[in-house]
């Protein structure tokens, strides 16, 4: 029986034996982050397994996959997430793939809409394009975009971009593109343009961003719940501003999380994200001394139990709690980042176990 964690049994939730009502609520996403702490493993075994992830969370119901796309680093490692999203749309029957996120200004918008398009029809529509404009500062720097220049040419890219999937005989003259009028062929399969989400985190961003149309990524970096709440916010009020025209638009809510066996495993896999982190935060927020692609671990000050109260590692019991203030708050589809350096077959095992104690109970009603 599964147990909330004040003590309370959840014997009074529905039963929910089929993967097509577990979505009542919230709908799931798996990242399929491509942690790669040890290179010698090789790229073939990295997106062999992140495949079979896709395959196997597709049958135990999740709506969606998501792929990054980072560069020159042994963190989220994927190069080419239209290439990877063509592969997983191949493997797979019916999930969403996800884009999480494109950072547009490392592409020629005029080239990388001829690849949207193509990538929209080859994965049958199902390619959901994220795009963000960057977070690494490192990767940027070394890509020739540094990251404090990154916003203006996110937003020109982005403007780009949406007249080249949309429009024809395109002209355009700007700050980063000035070009005569061109045609992207082929033209996408969806109409008039690919699903698109745009990964954002303050306020203004979450609300322009929203009222232009596009589904929202946020995450509470920290898990700070004030942060969480305002980014809700930001999107319901946009929503409320459009009426009905708002109506079919979504947020997603990105958190590294870990369904744990029991308290023994959720405390050995606090430890590998605490590791992973002295990674991630040398290329997100500090010196970015990378070499040979691979991203030092830096001594962290923030200790293991301070960061418990920041990410998602619990127990089936446990999750519930959050999960079910998430889905209490109007989140649209929670978007699972698991990867923590554990084994394929301990994150087949955790994704069973999500599978099984926690996706059937998520309700409005969880505590």
């Amino acid at each position: 029986m599964v147990m909330r964690r004040d003590g309370e049994p959840l014997t009074d939730r529905p039963e929910r034996t089929s993967s097509s009502t577990l979505y009542e609520v919230m709908d799931f996403n798996f990242f399929l982050s491509s942690y790669y702490p040890d290179p010698s493993v090789g790229g073939a075994q990295l997106y062999a397994e992140m495949l079979d992830e896709a395959v196997l969370v597709e049958s135990l119901g999740f709506t969606s996959v998501a792929i990054p796309e980072h560069h020159v680093i042994n963190v989220l490692l994927n190069p080419a997430p239209l290439q990877f999203a063509v592969k997983v749309a191949d493997a797979t029957e019916h999930i969403d793939v996800v884009t999480s996120v494109v950072v547009l200004p490392l592409h020629d918008m005029r080239v990388f809409a001829g690849e949207v398009a193509m990538a929209d029809i080859l994965t049958d529509g199902r390619l959901v394009l994220g795009v963000g404009r960057g977070a690494f500062g490192y990767e940027m720097a070394r890509l020739g975009t540094p990251i404090d220049q990154s916003r203006a040419k996110f937003d020109e890219s982005l403007d780009v971009l949406l007249r080249l999937l949309t429009d024809y005989e395109v002209e355009h003259h700007g700050e980063y593109y000035d070009f005569e009028p061109i045609t992207i062929m082929p033209r996408p399969l969806t109409q008039p343009r690919p699903r698109m989400m745009v990964a954002t985190m303050s306020y203004d961003g979450i609300r322009q961003s929203t009222l232009r149309g596009f589904d929202i990524q946020t995450t509470p970096l920290a898990g700070d719940p004030s942060l969480f709440e305002m980014q809700v916010d930001a999107h319901k009020e946009a929503k409320a501003e459009m009426g009905e025209a708002g109506d079919h638009l979504r947020i997603m809510l990105s958190r590294v999380a870990y369904c744990a066996r029991d308290e023994t495993d959720r405390r050995e896999k606090l430890e590998m994200a605490h590791s992973y982190y002295s990674r991630f935060d040398n290329v997100f927020t500090g010196p970015g001394i990378v070499k040979d692609g691979c991203i030092a671990a830096l001594p962290r000050e923030q200790t293991i139990d301070e960061l418990d109260h920041n990410i998602l590692i619990a127990t089936p019991e446990q999750m519930l709690d959050e999960l079910g203030m998430y889905a209490q708050r109007g989140i649209d589809e929670f978007i699972m980042s698991s990867h923590l350096g554990q084994s394929l077959e301990e994150t087949t095992e955790m994704l069973h176990r999500f599978h099984t104690e926690v996706m059937p109970h998520v309700t409005e009603d969880s505590p």
